[in-house]
């Protein structure tokens, strides 16, 4: 599936994923290929974008995530560098 991270500043992330976990306001939960459409809030935390046996973590400041169809787009208020 596509996945974009988006922030006001710059897209943090556009590539191909086989699994990405968001920290959902209600707790976090992974999208994988042919997902059912949703759209949800997220709070600060961890998304974990895996790729094939390779994964990414990424700490957002809150956003937003809409997946459908194969496409996942983030809209993050921010990134927190560790």
């Amino acid at each position: 599936m596509k996945l974009s991270i988006i922030t006001p500043d710059k897209i943090v992330f556009e590539g191909d994923a086989t699994a990405v976990t968001v920290p959902g306001t209600s707790g976090s939960f992974q999208i994988l290929k042919d997902h059912a459409a949703i759209i949800s809030t997220l709070e600060d935390g961890k998304v974990i974008v895996q790729q094939g046996k390779d994964e990414q973590i990424l700490n957002i400041k809150g956003g937003v995530v809409e997946a459908k169809n194969n496409v996942v787009t983030i809209l993050a208020e921010g990134i927190i560098e560790a």
